[in-house]
């Protein structure tokens, strides 16, 4: 995949989680066995997803000059990895969420912008 089909993917998957949050009710207990071994489950396919993303972003901003830095990058991959996680066991206030998904969607749109530009520079 492409690092803008990743990065669009990612885009989804945070929307997805954030209604996911935004819909479900209270804290769920981290003792539950049966839905941790629910939510790994679930999760493996996401946090694959974040891993590529994350590699083919540090490549994308460590060989170009694009406007994102590494550190936003690494901040923006610790974001959705929180994002996936909190979407599942809702122990952090809506206010916090709905920052780390709008930080997520600014960065990950500077990224797809910054793709923009390389593939059409101005004349």
């Amino acid at each position: 995949m492409t690092l803008r089909e990743l990065t669009n993917e990612i885009k989804e998957l945070i929307d997805q989680r954030h209604k996911m949050f935004i819909s479900s009710e209270g804290p769920i207990d981290k003792k539950d066995h049966a839905f941790f071994n629910k939510v790994k489950e679930e999760t493996k396919p996401m946090f694959e997803l974040t891993h590529d993303w994350l590699r083919e972003a540090e490549f994308f901003v460590k060989n170009r000059g694009v406007s994102v830095h590494p550190n936003q990058v690494k901040s923006t991959h610790e974001n959705i990895e929180m994002l996936i996680l909190h979407s599942y066991y809702l122990d952090v206030d809506k206010k916090r969420f709905k920052e780390l998904h709008q930080s997520s969607h600014y960065v990950l749109d500077m990224v797809l912008t910054d793709i923009q530009k390389q593939e059409h520079p101005p004349s």
